[in-house]
């Protein structure tokens, strides 16, 4: 019986609210709109450099793009935070190398704002054809960032479950445009015909049509940024990457093929083209999938229902990428000057709103219509490729490191395949996608003056900025990691709390932490998550959980979030496997980067010459990163 009351001790009460804990099925439906909507442009940019091999060269990129994928499954277990490889560089190197790849994963954000509004109008075109060309894509593609900047400034939050649908929808017709084109189109004859080898296209062209191909993987962090409301990141995220590489894969390697084969390899003037990779009015490279559309053998009201449909799925799921690409500067804006990378005056929120407006205003908007404005395709897409293959270099690099430094630790989730040499379990598909990664970086600088020059400055702008910013304003090593101060408000130094821990277990004294928890994020607007900790003994491996172990965790997680969620807060839940709890919480706040750990504290009698506390609640006092309130129950007789 007392078993029975002490698990009833937290109410089951339901939040009314959107499901906000994600799982792998959520975490690859919002992570496939983002990476999948990259098709509806990548596929034109790469045809004009790769001719008759874009498919071969979306193969080659899509092996690299498994092979990054494992080193972010692998690097975003480890460390469960936004940040992606800047996370990844700050452990394995330092501070100067995470900032490195954050400035990197900057420019990445930049572009993929700027590509992915300035396609929207393209899509449009099916309604008044002027959107297809310049001036009008331009402008069309400003008005997309500046409506998206300003609805982000103001707080409204993008539905998950319209995203996850979407995403769903946007591959079924993917999979229905590849399904008609083999019926109608498909032909090997015309795809060997397509290829002149070393001529269409020459292999200068071959090469850099592989890092221009990566375009296709556009958003491949953004599993890595949702890591932290993930319930379980050890089995969600590396479940979620593989089906995100499946999904793509498949599609980049049978779309192209059905695109080259309505829309073949023709020699014009003495050059070989394909329109897929041609500029409008008669080519489509400002809206390939629209073109497959047109040539794939369809006709009459079917072809223009066809074309209305692809049209306006194509510029919904650009505009949410391109909210996702805003959202994803804002946090590691946010993120950064945490860090004291960039002046604190980039975390700072908006009095009314709460949100990062200086952040969102220059990073989110500025930045990506000034890329914009030229309103050229293929700088966009090099310059996109330029960030990303660099901050893809980076990560390998960093899980590389990890592994030789701490070649005896206890891993979560370990990525393969592996070779073990020297007592050392080396990545190889860290060390293969590092190099592929790498070498595709150089490709681009080496021959793309107006992308080399755009992406190096952007490096030195940044690596000058921050060394000013350290040297004379912090006042710390550039290579030391330096947490930034909790802002405080007013004269009565209220604190803002962004992100509150609260350890959760089965005892009042949680629902007391709880409450005093989701009370002070309404009134802050701030973020609860919610954390239990499996406590696993030194026999048993960490992920070796029972499954009447992870039943009762979820059941616990699940009340904490309802009973949070009735004070409308937003709550995230986390589960995690440790040998101790302290440490354990004290990690999680640290990745979290949280203000606050709110912990219910049964006190222990008087008469034990013992912490009053015990050992968790003490472990966290003294090495939080942050403060500590407890919620403590009434002292024990």
């Amino acid at each position: 019986m007392a078993a029975r009351r002490q698990r009833g001790v937290i109410r089951r009460r339901r939040g009314q609210g959107l499901e906000r804990v994600l799982g792998t099925p959520a975490l690859f439906a919002t992570a496939y709109g983002n990476v999948g909507s990259s098709i509806y442009y990548a596929l034109g940019v790469t045809a004009l450099y790769a001719l008759g091999l874009t498919p071969v060269v979306f193969v080659i990129a899509g092996l690299f793009f498994a092979a990054t994928a494992a080193t972010y499954a692998e690097g975003t277990v480890r460390f469960p935070e936004a940040g992606g490889s800047s996370s990844f560089a700050r452990h394995a190197f330092n501070e100067t190398v995470s900032f490195f790849a954050a400035w990197a994963q900057m420019l990445n954000y930049v572009a993929t704002i700027a590509i992915s509004a300035f396609f929207v109008p393209h899509y449009l075109s099916v309604f008044w054809g002027p959107l297809r060309e310049y001036p009008w894509d331009v402008a069309g593609g400003v008005a997309v960032v500046v409506v998206l900047v300003l609805i982000n400034i103001v707080g409204i939050e993008e539905s998950t479950q319209v995203n996850v649908i979407l995403a769903v929808v946007d591959f079924a017709t993917q999979v229905l445009l590849v399904l008609l084109g083999f019926v109608l189109v498909f032909s090997p004859s015309i795809l060997v015909d397509n290829v002149h080898l070393g001529v269409a296209p020459t292999w200068s062209q071959f090469f850099l049509a592989v890092p221009v191909a990566m375009l296709a993987y556009t958003g491949v962090e953004t599993v890595s940024n949702l890591a932290e409301e993930a319930r379980d990141p050890a089995r969600n995220v590396p479940n979620a990457y593989k089906l995100i590489a499946a999904a793509v894969f498949a599609i980049y390697f049978t779309l192209p093929l059905i695109a080259l084969s309505a829309m073949p390899v023709t020699k014009v003037g003495g050059e070989y083209q394909t329109v897929l990779g041609e500029q409008p009015p008669e080519g489509f490279a400002n809206d390939p999938v629209l073109g497959v559309v047109k040539n794939i053998g369809l006709s009459g009201a079917v072809l223009q229902g066809l074309e209305i449909y692809v049209g306006i799925l194509a510029a919904t799921i650009l505009v949410i990428a391109t909210n996702a690409g805003v959202i994803g500067a804002s946090r590691i804006t946010y993120a950064m000057s945490s860090y004291r990378q960039l002046p604190g005056i980039f975390r700072r929120l908006h009095g009314r709103f709460a949100t990062p407006w200086i952040a969102l205003a220059v990073f989110a908007g500025f930045a990506p219509i000034v890329v914009i404005l030229p309103g050229r395709t293929t700088f966009l897409g090099t310059i996109y490729s330029f960030g990303a293959t660099l901050s893809f270099t980076v990560a390998h690099a960093a899980i590389i490191a990890l592994r030789a430094r701490n070649p005896e630790e206890e891993p979560l989730f370990r990525a393969r395949p592996n070779f073990t040499w020297r007592g050392i379990d080396w990545p190889l598909f860290a060390i293969f996608g590092g190099l592929g990664t790498g070498l595709s970086w150089l490709v681009i600088v080496i021959q793309q003056p107006a992308t080399r020059w755009a992406g190096i400055g952007w490096l030195l702008l940044g690596l000058a900025f921050y060394f000013v910013y350290r040297r004379w304003f912090v006042r710390e090593p550039l290579s030391k990691t330096t947490r930034a101060p909790a802002l405080v408000l007013g004269p009565a130094l209220q604190l803002e709390y962004r992100t509150i821990v609260v350890p959760v277990v089965r005892s009042y004294e949680t629902e007391e932490a709880l409450v005093a928890a989701a009370r002070l994020a309404a009134e802050r607007r701030a973020t609860i998550a919610i954390v239990h900790v499996i406590e696993v003994p030194l026999e048993r491996p960490l992920e070796a959980v029972t499954a009447d172990e992870e039943d009762e965790a979820n059941d616990l997680l699940e009340q904490s979030r309802g009973l949070v969620e009735d004070y409308g807060v937003r709550a995230v839940v986390r589960l995690v496997r440790a040998r101790r709890a302290g440490p354990a919480i004290v990690e999680e706040a640290d990745l979290r980067n949280a203000e606050l750990i709110v912990m219910g504290a049964p006190r222990r009698p008087a008469r034990r010459r013992t912490a009053i506390f015990g050992p968790t609640v003490d472990h966290v006092l003294k090495a939080s990163p942050c403060r500590v309130l407890l919620a403590a129950g009434r002292r024990a007789a």
